[in-house]
């Protein structure tokens, strides 16, 4: 009998959906402005061509943002409950941003998912029973957690990249985040091995210094 698609599964598809058409339009982006000589071009035209850029990837790191907002609490919240507090969650987000601009409405979409995943994380971390989530195992949940963590500071760190310091906080932070995150995900069981391994070794000397 086949097995219905899951709630989590189309999110998961459409977020490669449209992390794919991002890394596209980048990597277009990045040799056109080099075959273009753009980089040559006077500092107006560059300018002009980063904000036609700009435009272009723009619904797409808003869809991006919605599907954070939705995909971070689905591991605290059940279906029904989910559906209405993405709901709250887009008229709020809509307010603020015909009252204050669409960047406002975004960023603060953007910091209630940096919030919700924080929460998130230390539950992964601590262990709790109560997240949701598809596969099971401490450091898959973990990883994944980490990976979703790096990918709300990567799009905030494109809001914030105007102060350096921040910026470079932020890098870094997602650097390792992501890094740590892919680790635990797909080597999960030689990293549950060698803690264990060490864990036995640590066991096996307290033994020997206290018998």
């Amino acid at each position: 009998m086949n097995r219905k698609p899951s709630y989590d599964f189309y999110l998961i598809l459409a977020t490669t959906g449209i992390l794919f058409i991002i890394s596209v339009i980048c990597i277009y982006a990045m040799f056109y402005f080099k075959i273009a000589h753009i980089h040559q071009s006077p500092a107006l035209i560059k300018i002009q061509y980063m904000e036609r850029m700009n435009s272009v990837i723009s619904p797409f790191l808003i869809g991006l943002i919605i599907l954070l907002g939705i995909c971070v609490p689905k591991r605290l919240f059940s279906t029904s409950l989910l559906n209405k507090f993405a709901v709250l969650l887009l008229i709020i987000v809509a307010a603020v941003s015909l009252l204050f601009g669409l960047k406002m409405g975004l960023l603060l979409l953007l910091l209630i998912a940096l919030f919700l995943q924080t929460a998130v994380l230390f539950l992964a971390i601590t262990g709790s029973i109560h997240l949701k989530f598809e596969k099971k195992g401490y450091w898959i949940r973990l990883g994944s957690s980490l990976i979703h963590m790096g990918l709300i500071l990567f799009i905030l760190d494109l809001f914030l990249y105007q102060y350096v310091t921040i910026h470079l906080i932020l890098f870094w932070i997602t650097t390792t985040t992501c890094v740590l995150g892919m680790t635990f995900c797909f080597f999960s069981d030689p990293v549950t091995k060698l803690l264990s391994l060490f864990s036995g070794k640590k066991n096996q000397e307290n033994r020997i210094l206290n018998p």
